[in-house]
């Protein structure tokens, strides 16, 4: 562009030297003409290279295309919305807590009803050994199993009957400290409860 805008200014100088010089019949006029064909043949290449796109400009056009495309396809930073992902946290799942067990209390039977209630009244009266009472229950009729069950099954001191039946044999009959603990068991109480009531009442 600058050779063609340089051979443009140098054709018209010269072809105004050359019609002045030919007006005043001057020996360089022919020399004018010459140089003022040179510049007007420059400006001719000139343009014609400037008309062809370069290699150079063919070869990087596409490539500024590219990148006019992939910055018109990015988002401005207005328009980009950060998306926070919410990360769902694990439930705790609490351990389960064991299920108390409700003891269900066993349904008596008719006999083992009776067993108990006779069990009472007979504790209520006189005193008892737990075996001398389930012998007088089991005497009464009773199972040996509702007998038993009875017997388990009322609120009862054996060490305290113990007493109270070494006092009842005490008021009733003289008896010595040996022979009153051998009564108490035979009776059915321990050796350990016979011994203890008989201290309880003074022998």
């Amino acid at each position: 562009m600058f050779i063609g805008l340089i051979s443009f200014v140098g054709m018209i100088v010269f072809l105004i030297l050359g019609i002045v010089g030919a007006i005043r019949k001057s020996k360089k006029t022919k020399r004018n003409f010459i140089i003022t064909g040179v510049f007007f043949v420059l400006l001719i290449a000139a343009l014609s290279f400037s008309g062809e796109p370069s290699e150079t400009d063919q070869a990087e056009s596409p490539i500024t295309e590219e990148k006019d495309e992939v910055e018109q396809e990015e988002p401005t930073e207005e328009e980009v919305v950060p998306e926070v992902e919410k990360k769902e946290e694990p439930v705790k799942e609490e351990p389960e807590q064991p299920k108390e067990e409700v003891k269900e209390e066993p349904q008596l039977t008719v006999s083992q009803q009776n067993a108990i209630r006779h069990a009472e009244n007979y504790i209520s009266t006189m005193p008892f050994s737990k075996t001398g009472l389930i012998e007088q229950l089991e005497y009464e009729g009773y199972s040996t199993e509702d007998a038993t069950f009875a017997v388990d099954h009322i609120e009862v001191d054996w060490r305290e009957q113990a007493v109270r039946h070494a006092k009842n044999y005490n008021d009733t009959m003289p008896m010595s400290r040996q022979g009153l603990i051998d009564q108490l068991m035979y009776e059915g109480h321990s050796k350990e409860d016979s011994t203890y009531a008989v201290e309880q009442i003074g022998l």
